[in-house]
């Protein structure tokens, strides 16, 4: 009866520890499975992190550029520039003299930006006021040391502007000159312009299209953006809009070291 009864115990003993056994099994293939899911949903979240979209600017590079524009009709030999005082100066600097300015010939300048060369065609036939301010301030280094302050990525409009030695918008040379437009004039990649806060307010700040405008005929053209330019443009463009939307500062900080033009 006691060997019996031993045996019984014995079985069951082992009963036991067999089925404890399984369940440990069970528990560790469980905890194993969930484990590797864990590490798949991880590794999944960190790639689509990874690889989501940036807000970025459009690639401008396929845009044709703009054919520089004509006028109806040629100036003068020579027409005569005013540059009376303005607001504050934002930076020390004399106005051009004023008096009669040739029309005939264009003036090469360059941009020496930490975002890359912008090299330029300065064209006094469309716009010789404005060619003879941007040689005087480029010449005294007015723009040395300046930021470009704002970009424009939205659709119909791309632009970089520079110009104002604050970087707030709002500076500008202390004196001011005319317009000079005409009917029909229109804008696009490749084209340098004069930005303004009206008729007539002309400064030192201006604008670069790497890609579309659509703006009225309120913005004097005075010259076009060379290949090497347009490269370094597209690549600030691509880069968008410091925290986000299509217009402010841009995302890739735009210096310009030194401006030249002769």
């Amino acid at each position: 009866m006691r060997r019996d009864a031993a045996k019984r115990k014995l079985a069951n003993q082992q009963k036991r520890r067999e089925e404890q056994l399984r369940r440990r099994k069970r528990n560790t293939t469980i905890a194993s499975i969930v484990t590797v899911v864990v590490v798949i949903a991880a590794g999944v979240g960190v790639y689509l992190y990874a690889t989501a979209p940036e807000q970025l600017g459009p690639d401008t590079s396929g845009v044709a550029t703009a054919p520089l524009p004509k006028r109806p009709q040629a100036l003068p030999a020579s027409v005569d520039c005013t540059y009376p005082a303005a607001e504050a100066a934002a930076k020390p600097v004399s106005p051009p003299a004023n008096g009669p300015v040739s029309t005939n010939g264009t003036v090469a300048a360059n941009l020496d930006t930490s975002a890359g060369p912008i090299d330029m065609t300065l064209d006094r036939s469309l716009a010789p006021c404005t060619v003879n301010s941007f040689v005087n301030l480029a010449q005294k280094g007015f723009y040395n040391d300046t930021t470009c302050h704002r970009i424009t990525t939205g659709q119909g409009l791309q632009v970089l502007q520079c110009g104002d030695p604050t970087g707030s918008g709002s500076g500008g040379p202390g004196y001011k000159f005319d317009d000079e437009v005409f009917p029909g004039l229109k804008y696009g990649r490749g084209l340098l312009a004069m930005a303004n806060s009206g008729p007539n307010t002309n400064g030192s700040q201006f604008f670069m299209i790497y890609g579309d405008a659509e703006l009225p005929p309120q913005y004097t053209v005075f010259g076009s953006i060379g290949p090497e330019g347009l490269s370094t443009l597209t690549d600030i463009g691509k880069a968008g809009v410091g925290g986000g939307g299509d217009d402010g500062a841009p995302a890739t900080p735009v210096q310009i070291r030194t401006a030249t033009a002769s």
